[in-house]
């Protein structure tokens, strides 16, 4: 038994101090990012979590040449980017497409030009490294203002709660009953920046959607039901994320050459893994018809919780 646990845990895991702030810090990120995107898979906007990781990417690049945290531009540019897609957008899913194309190409080109800056003109070094990649054991002192902005998010989706469900399953019927529909989707929008803000200093901007949708469809493939859908996101992504943070401290003592592999990989792997893993109960022979075929879907969810 006692070899099975240092075979698992490295030396000086436990001990320390860099590796237990990464475990909070993953751990209250991966919450907020499950439970956002429940709601992301269901009403299709996994493209806006795609884009908004080009603008925390472009927010994060800006504000470390301007010696700011990167924290402070992947949130700040990314509710920026939030409100601009829900301004120029429409009910209708190509019109948030074309806002959310628009804003990805503004983003992207920002990101090229603010990296090309950070890289050329600044003295910090992996600056690259750092906003593409994450930084989870590098950010201990931005602590308090992640766990702050986590309670918002999450606050902010608890407020909205029912008219959001509503919303995510019928606009048509939520403006018809009288709810702010645009009112309700800013309030979304602003809280999937934030979560994938979140999610990018943690495993980097360019693999944030990993965190913010992998463990939300994985669940969505196992049950139909909106409160266990949320609960497994949250353990899948938690899960996942403390995994990725104990590989990528064990990979240290892999080989002679001590070099350990990035975090971000591990995490994204045993996301991408997870949802396999639950596309294998749906591929059993079911005992009625109409259970066969593919797994549960989000489109598919939605019509239960409307019947």
């Amino acid at each position: 038994m006692n070899h099975l646990y240092t075979w698992v845990f490295e030396p000086g895991f436990f001990a320390s101090a860099p590796v237990r702030t990464a475990v909070v810090i993953g751990g209250v990120v991966a919450l907020v990012s499950a439970v956002v995107g429940v709601f992301t898979v269901m009403r299709g906007q996994s493209f806006a979590g795609h884009a908004l990781g080009d603008v925390s990417a472009a927010g994060g690049s800006g504000a470390l040449l301007t010696g700011l945290t990167p924290l402070t531009g992947f949130i700040g540019l990314g509710i920026i980017g939030a409100g601009v897609m829900d301004l120029i957008g429409v009910r209708r899913v190509r019109g948030r497409d074309l806002a959310t194309g628009i804003v990805l190409g503004a983003a992207i080109g920002l990101s090229a030009l603010f990296l090309y800056l950070d890289t050329s003109r600044s003295t910090t070094t992996g600056a690259t490294q750092q906003i593409l990649f994450g930084s989870i054991f590098t950010v201990s002192s931005s602590l308090p203002v992640i766990v702050t902005f986590s309670v918002l998010a999450v606050g902010a989706i608890a407020v909205i709660w029912r008219p959001l469900l509503l919303t995510t399953i019928s606009p048509d019927i939520a403006a018809a009953r009288g709810v702010p529909v645009r009112l309700v989707g800013l309030a979304y929008m602003l809280a999937l920046a934030v979560a994938v803000a979140l999610s990018s200093l943690t495993i980097g901007a360019i693999l944030s959607t990993a965190l913010l949708i992998g463990p939300a469809a994985a669940a969505l493939r196992l049950t139909r039901r909106m409160g266990r859908a949320l609960i497994l996101a949250c353990l899948i992504g938690v899960a996942a994320t403390w995994a990725g943070i104990l590989l990528a401290y064990d990979s240290y003592y892999w080989g002679s050459s001590h070099q350990g592999l990035p975090v971000s990989f591990f995490i994204v792997a045993v996301i991408f893994a997870a949802y396999l893993l639950t596309g294998l109960p749906a591929r059993r022979p079911a005992a009625r018809p109409r259970e066969t075929g593919a797994p549960p879907t989000a489109d598919a969810t939605r019509d239960q919780i409307a019947a």
